[in-house]
């Protein structure tokens, strides 16, 4: 079950849910497709158990970090801080989880970009998440406003998911400079840079949290 499950998420994570049929994942798994078939009633639950296996794991792992990072702070969070629990502990699911977790978080950006049911998925896995960072940011900024942090916390998810997608955008743009699988670079300038942004939008003190 579990290779059936990885060559899923390898196939849609290149090629979109509707360039993969169940045959192909039969062909590269090495099983006849008619076990897909017993396995799964459509290529839809097939997409959902590949996806759901690791959205747990870095759902929960988020939410310990971010469990931890409060407890730490003896009730005095700060936005980088809160951001880098959020943040680096999936980075680091990526950088050191290995090829199918690269696959995987591919597979997550074309996900949320899926309008047909994309947002439903995300929703199922990811709000209890999403709305811990969101608890711990308006502690750490009790004078920005609930719509300037929802906003804010759209761009960090749309900056980490298009790190997630890895399609080499950057690495052209800038020459080899950058590359766009290099997490740890990734994940030391992140973190900052959004907290930053979260202070000017906000209004709140200008220099980098400790």
């Amino acid at each position: 079950m579990e290779l059936i499950l990885d060559e899923a998420e390898y196939l849609f994570s290149k090629n979109g849910f509707h360039g993969v049929t169940l045959k192909d994942v039969a062909k590269r798994a090495g099983v006849h497709h008619t076990l897909l078939h017993y396995y799964f009633k459509d290529k839809k639950q097939l997409l959902d158990k590949a996806f759901g296996r690791r959205a747990v794991i870095t759902s929960t792992t988020r939410i310990e970090a971010l469990d931890a990072y409060e407890k730490s702070t003896n009730g005095k969070p700060t936005v980088e801080g809160a951001l880098r629990a959020f943040l680096d502990t999936d980075l680091d699911l990526y950088s050191q989880g290995g090829t199918g977790w690269k696959n995987y978080g591919a597979l997550s950006a074309q996900i949320a970009n899926t309008p047909e049911w994309g947002a439903e998925m995300m929703d199922e896995h990811f709000d209890p998440v999403v709305l811990r960072l969101i608890d711990l940011l308006k502690k750490a900024m009790p004078e920005c406003s609930e719509e300037d942090i929802f906003w804010g916390y759209h761009f960090v998810s749309g900056a980490l998911l298009l790190t997630l997608a890895r399609t080499g955008r950057i690495d052209k743009l800038s020459g080899g400079v950058c590359k766009s699988d290099d997490f740890e670079s990734i994940k030391e300038r992140m973190a900052t840079f959004m907290a930053a942004g979260f202070r000017e939008v906000c209004g709140g003190p200008r220099k980098a949290d400790p």
